[in-house]
């Protein structure tokens, strides 16, 4: 049986009836736009993600452009997040009208660097923009003191990272807002499209409900030139089904990832790094290796499917070369792209698969190219 980078049929299969009754719940009320499902979901994400408010849009770009917009930043800004991310993060920061300033990320984590910061900062910076990539917090308690010490905003992207903690802090409660994708294969995933920020800033949950909504405070009447960015009531339903079970399948992540660094210990492949105080939440398990293709294509063969999160850095993208600034070189994500590999994970993959998948893995890889840079 084929094994993909994330069973969703399995999923599917486990959840059905519940996610069955939500949606017929849905159709019988027939109230698909901004229905009981999304208010409903709104504030039991808002508790789960420690607070206040939670706003459900159209999808993890519609969350960042909007939370950008919300916050006043636009045409003349920079806003600084990492070169490894996926270009929505670098996108929505250009469809809010400002400039996206890309830095390095820290070797071992994959997460934007401290230390990168205080050289990209300049009089047009306003605000820093980290990535809990792959599910790994990013270290907010140095990218916080940096961003009050010059007055910055701090939003997170936490599109990967649903459930995550730090230092005991649920990730999304650390800056100005945060933003969430809810595709399919996240660790909370719809049936299609969706996203949300929460935040505990009142003026900016009350700008943002009435932003997505073609910029309405009641029917016909409207109070700023909005969006429709809308969480549909359905997908909304799935997620409130799905929430139940968020903190279990995180945790059936970390011991799966446990395993499967347990059998590849030894081998040629880099295996991903924990920082302290960090609660990682697996939405991918990323290893490096200096082959990274052939190690896909042996795995292919066996019909696995592996993946690779991302091949081509932002700034190289034809889309983003003339509108990104990159202040110094990005070498760790230029020569990093060529060798990680997301190997399947998912609540519902198998130890017996995994430990299949890692003994094609160890005979197949060769050393990491780029190993001493991860080194330093």
């Amino acid at each position: 049986m084929a094994i993909p980078l994330v069973n969703l049929k399995r999923q599917h299969e486990a959840l059905r009836n519940a996610i069955d009754t939500a949606i017929a719940e849905v159709v019988n009320r027939g109230d698909y736009i901004l229905g009981n499902a999304v208010h409903a979901f709104e504030q039991e994400f808002a508790q789960y993600c420690e607070v206040k408010h939670c706003i459900g849009v159209g999808s993890g770009l519609d969350a960042i452009t909007l939370t950008l917009k919300g916050l006043g930043i636009g045409r003349g800004d920079e806003v600084i997040t990492q070169a490894n991310t996926f270009i929505a993060t670098a996108l929505a920061i250009h469809h809010a009208g400002a400039t996206p300033v890309l830095v390095d990320h820290n070797p071992q984590t994959y997460n934007l660097d401290p230390k990168q910061l205080i050289s990209a900062i300049t009089n047009k910076t306003k605000a820093i923009m980290p990535v809990h990539l792959y599910g790994q917090p990013s270290q907010m308690d140095t990218i916080s003191a940096i961003a009050a010490e010059h007055g910055l905003l701090v939003i997170e992207d936490a599109a990967q990272a649903h459930g995550a903690r730090f230092q005991g802090q649920r990730c999304g409660s650390f800056g100005q807002a945060a933003c969430f994708s809810f595709y399919p294969g996240k660790n909370l995933g719809a049936l299609g499209d969706g996203g949300a920020i929460v935040t505990n800033d009142d003026d900016l949950a009350y700008w943002l409900r009435s932003a997505r909504n073609y910029g309405s405070k009641s029917k016909y009447e409207h109070m700023i030139p909005g969006y429709n960015c809308r969480l549909d009531t359905i997908q909304a339903a799935v997620l409130r089904v799905k929430l139940q079970h968020l903190d279990i399948w995180n945790d059936t992540r970390r011991q799966l990832a446990a395993r499967y660094m347990d059998v590849l210990e030894g081998t040629h492949v880099v295996l991903p790094t924990t920082i302290d105080d960090a609660e990682h939440v697996y939405h991918l398990f990323v290893v490096r290796c200096g082959n990274r293709d052939e190690v896909i294509e042996a795995l292919k063969n066996e019909e696995i499917f592996a993946g690779v999160h991302y091949p081509q850095p932002i700034h190289t993208q034809d889309a983003m070369r003339r509108i990104c600034i990159v202040p110094r070189p990005l070498t760790n994500t230029e020569s990093y792209c060529n060798e990680l590999l997301s190997l399947p994970l998912c609540p519902y993959i198998t130890g017996r698969e995994i430990d299949m998948i890692a003994a094609i893995v160890a005979r197949v890889a060769e050393p990491a190219k780029s190993i001493a840079l991860q080194e330093k």
